[in-house]
């Protein structure tokens, strides 16, 4: 194990967490086709400084949206999907020049501080009537890049998208499978292009991407139709309580 952890570039303990942290997003993300970047950032921000994760979560929200494209391309509402895409990618790099400007540890509470607000609009299903026009679908794309650069979370967002919008449950779920795949593939020239796709997030990612493939797999096994309404606001619940935990963790440190 002290090897992988060197691999990594992590310590040991740092490592495992982050092993545990990325399987158990892909389980949320398998079963509740949302949330693996939102809950291993807020797993792991308080340990490795978001800028380092975003690329990384990168490679693990593309293997999953691959692994469960069938069946959502679809379910997915493809005249929206492609604006959020296009206008997602040409604000990712104003929130990952943000990222990189920002200190550690401020990044980490802008970062955590965004899932608690994202997960506590989508548990209050708080509607915004402006999303569901021509101009909030490109409105939502744009806001949704930044806050991938900022936090990685940029599909939280769009939930609230589609929550205004009033998709059925499988429309959603494809959407932001689509969503999610679009703007990865469109985000890597963004990350090459601004440096924070490095040797180390790929190192990274080559270790983890097995781990959150058997969550995702795990997770798809276990979907039960009759139990979809109770999967988001439980995983939601659990993030806002690690991201929130998170924040405390970092407070208490800083003191």
């Amino acid at each position: 194990m002290s090897d992988l952890a060197a691999y990594m570039q992590l310590s040991q303990g740092v490592a495992v967490f982050a092993l545990l942290a990325c399987f158990c997003a892909g389980l949320i993300r398998g079963f509740a086709g949302f949330g693996l970047s939102a809950l291993a950032m807020a797993m792991l921000a308080a340990f490795i400084p978001p800028i380092q994760l975003i690329p990384v979560f990168w490679f693990l929200e593309m293997t999953g949206s691959l692994v469960l494209m069938r069946g959502g391309w679809a379910d997915a509402n493809r005249a929206i999907a492609i604006p959020l895409i296009i206008s997602s990618a040409l604000a990712l790099p104003f929130g990952l020049l943000i990222s990189l400007t920002l200190d550690a540890s401020i990044s980490k509470a802008v970062a955590l501080t965004a899932l608690i607000v994202l997960a506590l609009l989508q548990l209050s299903r708080v509607r915004l009537p402006l999303l569901a026009t021509t101009g909030g679908t490109y409105t939502t794309g744009a806001a949704a890049g930044v806050i991938t650069g900022l936090a990685g979370a940029g599909g939280m967002f769009i939930a609230l998208y589609t929550l205004a919008r009033d998709l059925p449950a499988r429309m959603m779920r494809g959407t932001l499978n689509i969503y999610l795949l679009g703007a990865g593939v469109l985000g890597l020239v963004t990350h090459f292009a601004i440096g924070t796709m490095d040797s180390t997030a790929m190192a990274r990612a080559y270790v983890l991407i097995p781990v959150t493939l058997c969550g995702v797999f795990l997770g798809r096994a276990a979907f039960t139709p009759r139990w979809e309404p109770y999967y988001r606001p439980v995983c939601l619940i659990l993030l806002l309580g690690l991201a929130s935990a998170g924040l405390i963790r970092l407070i208490g440190a800083s003191q």
